[in-house]
Order: C-alpha cells, then sequence, then structure tokens
C-alpha cells in the first residue's frame, strides 16, 4: 500500500475515533439529572441554604404544636436571648473549623475572662473599663496560646485546645476560688459588666444588648471573611493548607491570628454573658464547648474545613433555640430535647457528607 493510501487510512481511523468520542461525550452531556442531583448541586453550591431551610421548617412546624404561644413576639424574642451566648461562641468555633481545626476550649476561655473582669472590677476596685480591657487581651492571648501550640509544636488542634481546656478550667478555678461574684455586688461596683444583659422593647419583643451584639460580629466576621484578603486566606488554608503554601499565603501566621481572633470573640462573649447570668460563676456554661460545636454543625461549616458560610452556625443556634422553645412549649421533657438536638446533630454531618461527594 503507498504512503498516500496509508496516511488517508489513518486520518479516516483518526475522524471515526474522534465522531465516536463525539458521540459518547453528546450521551454523557444528554443523561439528565435527577431533582435528587439538583438539589445535591445547589445545597453544595449554597451551604447556608439547608440551616435555612431547617429553620424555617422548625418554626412552622413548632408554630403548629405549639400553637400561638410560640409565634408571640415575646417568646421569638426569648429564643434570641437565650441563644445570644452560644451564638457568639459558635462564631469564634467557625474561624477555627474553617481551618479545618477545632477549639474544644472557647467556653473555658469565655468563663475565664469572666472571671478575670469580674475579679478586677470588683474585687480589686480597678475602673470598669480597664478591667474590660484587661479581660479582651487576656482572651485575645489564650486563642493566640492555642495557635502557637498547633503551628509551633505541630500538635493536633483537638489535642491542643483539649488540653488548654483543662488549664483554663483549672485557672478559674483557682482566680474565683471556686466562688461567685454576686449580682449585687456587680451592681454596686461595676454595674457596666451588666450593659449586655439590658434590653430594649420593640412592638412587643425584648431584645437585648447581648443578642444584638450577636448579630453585630456575625456581620462583622462576615464581611471579614467575604470581603477580604485575609478571609480568602482562613478558606484556602482550611481548603489545602498545602496548595495554600505554594500560592504564598503564610499558613501558620493564619492560623494563629485565627485562633486570636476566635479568643477575642470569646472574651467579648464573656462580657455580654455577665449580663445574660446577671453574675459571675466559675460554674457556668459548662457545655458551651459541645454547644458551639453543634451550632456550627447545624450551621452547615464542613468539620473538614474550607467550606460554609459564617451565616450558618448564627442560623444554627436559631435552630437549637427554636427546638428547645417549641418543645417546651409542647410539654416536653428536658431530656427528649436534648435527644433531639442529638439527633439534629447527627443528621446534619451525614447531610454535609452527602453534599461534599457531588459530583463536578
Amino acid at each position: 500500500m503507498s504512503e498516500a493510501g496509508t496516511a488517508a487510512r489513518g486520518r479516516q481511523g483518526f475522524e471515526e475515533a474522534v465522531d465516536g468520542g463525539d458521540d459518547a461525550v453528546a450521551a454523557f452531556e444528554g443523561h439528565e439529572k435527577t431533582l435528587l442531583d439538583r438539589l445535591q448541586h445547589f445545597l453544595h453550591a449554597n451551604p447556608t441554604m439547608v440551616p435555612v431551610i431547617v429553620l424555617l421548617l422548625s418554626i412552622a412546624a413548632f408554630g403548629i404544636v405549639a400553637g400561638g404561644r410560640f409565634f408571640s413576639a415575646f417568646n421569638l424574642s426569648l429564643v434570641m436571648q437565650q441563644v445570644s451566648i452560644i451564638g457568639i461562641l459558635a462564631a469564634a468555633q467557625s474561624l477555627v473549623i474553617l481551618t479545618a481545626g477545632i477549639d474544644l476550649s472557647v467556653g473555658a476561655i469565655m468563663v475565664l475572662i469572666s472571671v478575670i473582669m469580674g475579679n478586677l472590677a470588683v474585687k480589686m476596685g480597678v475602673p470598669v473599663g480597664l478591667a474590660i480591657l484587661v479581660g479582651l487581651l487576656c482572651g485575645t492571648l489564650a486563642g493566640m496560646l492555642n495557635g502557637l501550640l498547633v503551628t509551633r509544636i505541630k500538635l493536633p488542634p483537638f489535642i491542643v485546645t483539649l488540653g488548654t481546656w483543662n488549664i483554663f478550667f483549672a485557672l478559674n478555678i483557682w482566680l474565683s476560688g471556686a466562688q461567685s461574684i454576686r449580682s449585687q455586688e456587680i451592681d454596686a461596683t461595676a454595674p457596666a459588666l451588666k450593659w449586655f444583659g439590658e434590653s430594649i422593647g420593640i412592638a412587643g419583643a425584648q431584645f437585648t444588648y447581648g443578642s444584638i451584639l450577636m448579630l453585630i460580629i456575625f456581620a462583622v466576621l462576615w464581611y471579614v471573611l467575604n470581603r477580604t484578603a485575609w478571609g480568602r486566606h482562613v478558606y484556602a488554608v482550611g481548603d489545602d493548607k498545602e496548595a495554600a503554601e505554594l500560592a504564598g499565603i503564610r499558613t501558620n501566621r493564619t492560623l494563629v491570628q485565627v485562633y486570636a481572633v476566635a479568643g477575642l470573640v470569646c472574651a467579648i462573649g464573656a462580657w455580654a454573658a455577665i449580663g445574660r447570668v446577671g453574675s459571675v460563676s466559675p460554674q457556668s456554661f459548662q457545655e458551651a464547648n459541645l454547644q458551639s460545636i453543634t451550632a456550627v454543625v447545624i450551621g452547615g461549616i464542613s468539620l473538614f474545613g474550607g467550606r460554609g458560610s459564617i451565616v450558618g452556625p448564627l442560623m444554627g443556634a436559631l435552630i437549637v433555640g427554636v427546638f428547645n422553645s417549641g418543645l417546651r412549649l409542647a410539654g416536653v421533657d428536658v431530656l427528649w430535647q436534648v435527644f433531639a438536638i442529638g439527633w439534629l446533630t447527627i443528621i446534619a454531618v451525614a447531610l454535609d457528607q452527602w453534599i461534599r461527594k457531588v459530583s463536578s
């Protein structure tokens, strides 16, 4: 066979292969996605919609079960008050989880800082403004300590924060002498410590300054995470730390900053917690760590890092509050309220796993 014939046959075979490939691609592209596939892709692109949908369905369901009492302005504002402290801690927790870490010490930092503020202002007579500033600084340093242990010693965040949780709790008991600072003592010497516990009435609803503070914190963090280079770095570190380093991001510095900001948010929460409780108790908020993680998980932020919106944990905290309020108004025992939240957490993690498996 001549070289021209061989070349012509080769071109014909190549064209047939290309045509066959085009047919296969066309057949693949022609495959219709099921409704479940579309839902999976939608939720993958919009992870915040999961907690939003759950929150709306929860409100509707408990409105039917509990009747008009649930939809009263006072009850809905009461839900906001009840979740304000856990919501603030969830905001701090979210920053760490976005980097594929976890912070088991957020509750301990908050209680420790409330004890420091209370001791300085009430027991030692330090001006309340200075006592609050010292508390905010101590909270930032406590968070920074977590970040330095994670980045410098290369320990897993779970182990580091489990250890510092015990350290901060021990310091809390030592500084307080296991004694509470009563509301009357605060009123007499440093009433500004309870400022976030005051409320304003709007159309029958009672909003505490603490619940408004929670919304402000989430708004600020949303802006920082979505509109600044630092926010993009946080997501990049959580998504793939090695790739982020290759892109020129100083990942260790970003991680230390994340833990420091989380500590600062916990310290702000400490001030709000004094107003919420009305006193300084070293034994308060014992389950705050787990509750903050619950709000983050239900809010759709992935425990694997790099995915989710800071708005999600706010929705997650509100979902927990709605469940507790609705079940309580329906006459359900507290035990079964905890039971329901446990299942809700498991379902949220399973849903996150399913959404992450979306086909590209």
